[in-house]
């Protein structure tokens, strides 16, 4: 038995980060032992445990998903902490330290922001010291607007990029927190900065052409904290002594990329021994120290590299590198040009017509210009990142070696926690263009895109996708500094909650699905870390959300549904009545008013989970007020939705708003409406995320896959078939015939449809957390396979412990399932079309195996714990499939889901009368698409065929 994963706020030794309370979590893995019998924590003042802090004994009610550390926090102390867990089985583990250390907390600052006279080029920033004696321990606070990059003594301070991130800065500044004491020398040392535009002052915004949104002036705080052997304490902070110059850099911007004059380099700027004699003063700027917090903010560093897969002469005569990944960072390139050269980097999503394009990127020019000083260089960004797979260069001396350029892929510092593998190629594709989704657009703000002029923490893109995030990717840290970011521009807004998050200046928002970010991303954290400090955090903001839509409800008549303001709708959706709108058909009301119950009962379960009785009565009766309301607006008695599409359908079986006993009609309604698409979605961001967990969580599995595999337009796999490494924005960002549908509004590394792979965490694989037991402690285990793929499997890292489903079907039908369950969690299995006398596990009849099983309908369902399980029984109906187009027509006409089938995607076949049907009855739909009957017609076959393998027999 050991201890893995100690974290601290989610976070492995966080270092000068906002904790509020600290929490501790951790994992314990055994082969043996199955659960907790008791834990103890204690927390030291150094690593060798010999001054202890806390000690809370030896106790069984410590959880390790957040163990609150109750110590009084000292500014810029470092805290060690390790646990011990004593096992059911009787074994014991001790942990190894972990540790996390404090920023300034209370402190008053030694030190006043600067900022360079000039402000026209990119400014250094140089302060130049000496240490009497040799340095023991050093730590350096800072803050920069808008971007900044350290180095001491010539050596770039930290891994970090894009510091100090972006956040509503009229409202909170970010200061980070970095241990220098490596970089430190006795006598005498030097500070340098370098500063760029950023979100703060640099072209960001809508439309792309607001310069300055939050401040017009570049400046610079920093403090250095230094203890020396001798004993004396030195702070250097940044103030009038300090110099400036003007950089490399002549600008930079998030959306146009950079321009780097290596001839303005001054070599050594940040090395003792450089002469400043000729550099400028700083002067002194009135920012102020009462919005400035230590960081929320994840690291953004490189998380990996890739190297061009091929150099592309394209038919127009132009130079492109393909990373062969839709991916976000830069290249870095290795050069050695003639002095005056100057080399251009165009950054581009797609090839058109096999020459490079990037009129979908709008403004922004997403390039990168290097002038040599003649000297061989490494080159790279410093203030800006780009969302490409292609890159064209000009004026690159000679011939281009691929060797030289190396992607950079640069995100927010998480760790993946889950992995799906299945016996097809294109789901799987499909899979990782999700996670490359996120890791493109999880840099500091879950943005919608990275490359176009927007890039911005849209809400509603964030909301979709959070659930998905999480099994992805560890996401609690993120989350939390983008909710508590969202909830400080709430505060403006009496509740309201903008498009954005930041703001990015706008005033407008209060969009249906976008705001209500602000209660569903909490409870989905909540749910997946088993971590109630996140309701805490954002309980106010859940609350304030929900009552801004109370208030609009109120104005208008206090219905208790949602019937004004601006919405977005079913954003993108196929079945509005005019092509050219993105609002699609489903009623804005419908949907906002769902919504509206939809948020109001997630805070009734927060204000329950928190223990507040009194906003959990008040909620849970706002709550059940607004469903009585939607129910008697848009559902008639007899339980048909007044409002037909495919979208409004789904929200009301996943809200649940429709009475029980009329649940089953809107299910087939839904399966109607499939029908009339030829089963295929017409749903935008707010059904999609929800279409397949409906379907298969109501007897209508098979449609989910259909849906899922379905590689045509409109469909995930025909983005895949289409070459996409990352998902699009649009159902048919690329048409057919390889052409961009539109370049006004259409990223290819857009991640909402990407929430699809929720479902197949949750339903394809079946592991669901429960509210209950959040965090994964216990899962409702429910895999649903379909012989449309062969086998699925699935490793998951939850805060609880490592979990793995895979399932696969024998060639003889025969169902297998093979499971891991974490030390000290438990799962509800469900095993689908099972019969309980014929189910065996790890070897050994079911019934005969202790465990404590039931036969609920055509399923049963056991009660398993930690450790390996492996289950396989013959199911009670057929999972391999038989039909194709040499089916015999008669055997085929026998299933009703084979002739709604046919009818759809073969009606000529209604043309065929009585006589001539039973003359064909044992001919083959290939033999009769061969014969004279169908002359001259066009018959997709492999389409038929295709049809055909998502029916089973009957």
């Amino acid at each position: 038995m050991h201890i893995i994963h100690m974290k601290t706020n989610r976070i492995v030794n966080p270092l000068g980060f906002q904790l509020d309370v600290p929490r501790a979590s951790w994992v314990t893995e055994g082969t043996e032992a199955r659960s907790q019998a008791a834990a103890q924590v204690q927390v030291a003042a150094d690593e060798g445990f010999e001054r202890i802090l806390f000690d809370s004994g030896k106790r069984e009610d410590i959880d390790s998903l957040a163990y609150e550390l109750p110590i009084a926090l000292a500014p810029r102390t470092r805290y060690y902490w390790r646990v011990t867990v004593w096992a059911d089985n009787g074994e014991v583990a001790t942990s190894e330290p972990a540790w996390f250390e404090t920023a300034k907390l209370d402190q008053p600052w030694q030190a006043e922001w600067i900022t360079p006279i000039d402000q026209q080029i990119h400014p250094l920033l140089r302060k130049a010291f000496n240490l009497p004696a040799p340095v023991v321990s050093a730590r350096i606070s800072i803050s920069g607007l808008g971007l900044y990059e350290l180095a001491i003594n010539g050596r770039r301070v930290g891994n970090e990029y894009l510091t100090p991130y972006c956040n509503a800065y009229d409202q909170w500044l970010q200061y980070q927190t970095f241990d220098v004491t490596d970089l430190l020398q006795q006598g005498n040392n030097v500070l340098g900065a370098m500063l760029g535009n950023g979100w703060y002052k640099g072209r960001f915004g809508f439309e792309g052409v607001q310069h300055g949104l939050y401040g017009q002036q570049f400046a610079l705080l920093c403090e250095l904290v230094i203890e020396c052997a001798d004993g004396q304490s030195i702070v250097v902070g940044s103030d009038t002594s300090w110099k400036t110059a003007t950089g490399p850099i002549l600008s930079s911007s998030i959306y146009d990329g950079e321009v780097y004059d290596a001839n303005c380099e001054q070599a050594g700027w940040s090395s003792v021994g450089f002469d400043d004699s000729e550099w400028m003063a700083v002067q002194p700027i009135e920012i102020g120290f009462e919005r400035l917090q230590a960081r929320r903010s994840l690291p953004v560093v490189i998380k990996e590299t890739l190297k061009p897969v091929e150099l592309i002469h394209t038919p127009a005569g132009e130079t492109v590198l393909d990373m062969g990944q839709n991916m976000v960072g830069w290249l870095s390139f290795k050069v050695h040009a003639p002095r005056g050269t100057e080399i251009l980097l165009q950054y581009g999503e797609v090839l058109q017509q096999g020459n490079f394009y990037r009129d979908n990127l709008r403004s922004a020019k997403e390039e990168y210009r290097y002038i040599s000083n003649g000297e061989s260089a490494f080159v790279q960004p410093y203030f800006t990142f780009y969302g490409f797979r292609y890159v064209k260069i000009s004026g690159w001396p000679g011939e281009i070696d691929t060797n030289d350029f190396t992607g950079c892929v640069i995100y927010s510092d998480m760790v993946q926690t889950g992995q799906i593998e299945t016996s097809h190629p294109l789901v799987n594709r499909l899979i990782l263009n999700a996670l490359w989704g996120q890791k493109g657009n999880f840099v500091d703000v879950p943005t919608d895109c990275p490359q176009r002029d927007e890039r911005m923490g849209w809400t509603g893109d964030a909301q979709v996708f959070s659930g998905a995030a999480c099994f992805n990717m560890d996401a609690a840290a993120f989350f939390s500094k983008y909710l508590y970011d969202m909830y400080r521009e709430q505060q403006t807004r009496n509740g309201m909650v903008p498009m954005v998050v930041p703001s990015v200046g706008m005033r407008g928002g209060g969009s249906a699905a976008w705001g209500d970010a602000a209660a569903i991303i909490p409870w989905n954290v909540y749910l997946h870390y088993g971590d109630k400090a996140i309701l805490a955090q954002q309980f106010e903001s859940m609350k304030a959300w929900v009552n801004f839509i109370k208030a609009a409800d109120d104005s208008s008549g206090g219905q208790r549904l949602w019937t004004v303001g601006f919405h977005f709708g079913d954003w993108l959706a196929l079945d509005g009545d005019n092509p050219l709108s993105r609002f699609g058909g489903t009623a804005i009301e419908f949907i906002a008013s769902a919504y509206y119950y939809y948020s109001a009962s997630l805070v009734a379960k927060a204000a329950r989970v928190l223990g507040k009785e009194e906003e959990t009565r008040e909620y849970e009766q706002l709550a059940s007020e607004v469903r009585t309301a939607i129910q008697q607006e848009f559902i008639t008695p007899r339980g048909r939705v007044a409002i037909n599409t495919q979208t409004a359908l789904v929200l009301t079986l996943f809200l649940d708003l429709a009475p029980e006993q009329q649940r089953e009609r809107v299910v087939e309604a839904l399966r109607e409406r499939l029908r009339a698409s030829n089963n295929h979605l017409k749903t935008g961001f707010v059904g999609t995320p929800y279409l397949c967990r409906v379907l298969s969580n109501n007897d209508s599995n098979d449609l989910a896959y259909r849906l899922l595999l379905n590689d045509d337009y409109p469909g995930w796999l025909y983005a895949v078939k289409m070459g996409a490494t990352t998902i699009w924005e649009r159902w048919n960002s690329i048409l057919p015939d390889g052409s961009i549908s539109d370049t006004g509004m259409n990223s290819l590394n857009h991640y909402a449809y990407g929430s699809i792979v929720e479902w197949m965490y949750r339903d394809m694989l079946g592991l669901n957390p429960v509210e209950e037991r959040p965090g994964f402690r216990h899962v409702r285990l429910a895999p649903q396979p379909d012989g449309r793929i062969k086998w699925a499997k699935a490793d998951f890292d939850s805060a609880a412990g490592h979990y793995e489903s895979s399932w696969s079907i024998g060639d003889d039908g025969r169902l297998s399932f093979q499971f891991r369950i974490p030390f000290n969690a438990t799962a509800t299995l469900t095993l689908p079309d099972a019969d309980l006398a014929s189910v065996n596990v790890n070897g050994q009849a079911l019934t005969a195996s202790g465990l404590q099983a039931t036969q609920q309908g055509g399923h049963v369902t056991v009660e398993i714990a930690a450790g390996q399980w492996s289950f396989d029984y013959p199911p009670t109906r057929d999972y391999i499939l038989h039909y194709t187009t040499n089916t015999p027509l008669a055997e085929l006409l026998k299933n009703s889901k084979v002739v709604d089938a046919l009818s759809q995607v073969f009606p000529e076949l209604s043309r065929i009368d009585g006589p001539m049907l039973e003359q064909m009855s044992s001919s083959s739909l290939r033999d009769i698409v061969n014969s004279p009957f169908m002359a001259g017609r066009h018959i997709d076959l492999a389409r038929i065929d295709e049809e055909l393998k998502t029916i089973t027999v009957e």
